[in-house]
């Protein structure tokens, strides 16, 4: 199955990500708490996804999506948003986002979505 790196500060979120993402038959390479660790890691494991929250400390998600598809412009990379984040969920399509996956997260919607921009 895909590899895919979770870069999301809330540590509960990206724990319960994971562990959607793995029962799902996915491989977690590694959990990013900001957007410059989320750069440095994709960097560091080209991950097949990157799911992406906009709203992080250090460097946002939409800064890292950018500063991610300008080294790597084939990066898949799926925003996390919660509700009230449209003008930076535009930004980030503008940008080069693959997809949205919002937060309370849905099982059914997450599979959906990854499978759909994994098989592309």
């Amino acid at each position: 199955m895909a590899n895919i790196l979770i870069v999301d500060d809330s540590r509960t979120s990206r724990k319960i990500l994971r562990g959607l993402l793995e029962a799902n038959g996915y491989v977690v390479v590694g959990e990013a708490k900001n957007g410059q660790e989320g750069y440095d890691m994709y960097a560091q494991y080209k991950p097949d996804l990157v799911t992406m929250d906009i709203t992080m400390p250090v460097m946002s998600g939409v800064d890292s999506l950018k500063k991610i598809k300008a080294d790597f412009p084939d990066a898949k990379v799926v925003m996390v948003s919660a509700a009230g984040q449209q003008h930076n969920m535009l930004e980030a399509v503008q940008s080069g986002a693959a997809e949205f996956i919002a937060k309370p997260f849905d099982v059914e919607t997450i599979k959906n979505v990854l499978k759909t921009v994994l098989e592309g």
